[in-house]
């Protein structure tokens, strides 16, 4: 029996109780003949019993879930502040309420209440708006995520996070990044994003799993490095179902950046206002610079799409098209610039073979 059904049954026999006594009153008022005394009283139980059955929830479990959805996404720095103002607010109302009620009536009972809403909501919207001086003056940590471990992590109140998509995990490159230190702020991975992993790596489909399980053993890897700070935490967002709607919304609520290599989460983050931060913008980035004229050596592996080309690459996966590069192909040769383009894909680079290197 779920919880909703019990306060239902709960709610029916509350109003059914109170049917049968206006059932009563409008008997003994003389409203009803004594012959219909009864039905009259049974079908106020019904009534009675119906409308509880049906609006017990909205009263009972409905606002309660409402409420725990709410303070799930409330940061517990606000709680804690919140909570703290509304005690130290209704404690200056107590001290207050004594001289206010020595004053004539109907003073004496008004400002009392007054004063007690006054001061809790003002206690409550200084310390929430200086939460983060709270935070300091009790040592600066607060419980705000979980460790990989499960167990809870002290967070400082300042500390910066960067989201991580199942896409970038999966990616493997950011246990690199991480270990440079480039990232300075601490890696969340929600328990959502951890369970569309898992759920990945449990698929029929063979590149999936694979896919799945290389993502999982990416944050094994990125939880036994001590360089890198990766946090699982249990924050969520109900009312959201997609994974990619709740980095977002997550995103939204915590200010911090999310970090994937998905276009599409990229576009519909940027449209929120949320900042994205995507590998291969950073791996296109961080690429060597060559500009035409300058010369590399490079292995030519295949022949290009035109006619005597040869294709080579880099070590960072930039494309090298050589022309009349075709009889070279097997061989490192030297090669000189002459152009480079910038491209959607990545960055490619033209050039013609150094003839007084490979003679």
């Amino acid at each position: 029996m779920s919880i909703e059904f019990l306060f239902r049954l709960i709610g029916m026999l509350a109003f059914g109780a109170g049917g049968f006594f206006v059932g009563q009153q409008i008997v003994t008022a003389g409203g009803v003949a004594p012959q219909g005394a009864l039905p009259a009283i049974l079908v106020t139980i019904l009534a009675g019993g119906l409308i509880g059955f049906i609006i017990a929830p909205f009263f009972t479990t409905r606002p309660y879930v409402a409420l725990q959805r709410r303070l799930k996404q409330i940061p517990a720095i606000d709680l804690v502040a919140g909570v703290s103002g509304l005690a130290l607010g209704l404690l200056i109302a107590a001290l207050v309420a004594l001289p206010l009620s020595l004053l004539p009536s109907p003073f004496r009972e008004i400002l009392p209440f007054a004063a007690a809403l006054v001061f809790s909501l003002l206690g409550m919207t200084t310390l929430i708006a200086r939460r983060r001086d709270l935070a300091a003056l009790f040592g600066s940590r607060v419980p705000a995520v979980r460790s990989a471990e499960g167990g809870p992590v002290a967070v400082a109140v300042d500390e910066r996070f960067v989201l991580l998509d199942t896409s970038v995990i999966i990616d493997g490159r950011i246990a690199d990044i991480s270990r440079t230190g480039f990232i300075n702020s601490t890696m969340l991975v929600p328990r959502f994003v951890l369970n569309e992993l898992q759920h990945i790596a449990d698929s029929s489909d063979a590149l999936r799993r694979n896919r799945g399980r290389r993502g999982l053993d990416i944050l094994n890897r990125m939880q036994k490095d001590p360089v890198a700070r990766l946090r699982i935490t249990d924050m969520d967002v109900d009312d959201v179902r997609e994974v990619d709607d709740k980095l977002v919304a997550l995103g939204k609520r915590l200010k911090c950046p999310v970090l994937t290599n998905d276009y599409n989460l990229n576009r519909v983050a940027e449209i929120q206002g949320v900042t994205v931060l995507n590998v291969n913008e950073l791996a296109n980035a961080v690429r060597m610079v060559f500009l035409p004229g300058e010369n590399m050596r490079v292995e030519v592996i295949q022949e290009g799409k035109e006619v005597g080309q040869g294709v080579g690459y880099l070590d960072d996966g930039t494309m090298i098209v050589i022309e009349d590069g075709r009889r070279y192909i097997g061989a490192t040769i030297g090669v000189t610039v002459t152009k480079v383009l910038q491209t959607a894909a990545g960055r490619m680079i033209f050039a013609k073979p150094d003839l007084n290197s490979n003679s």
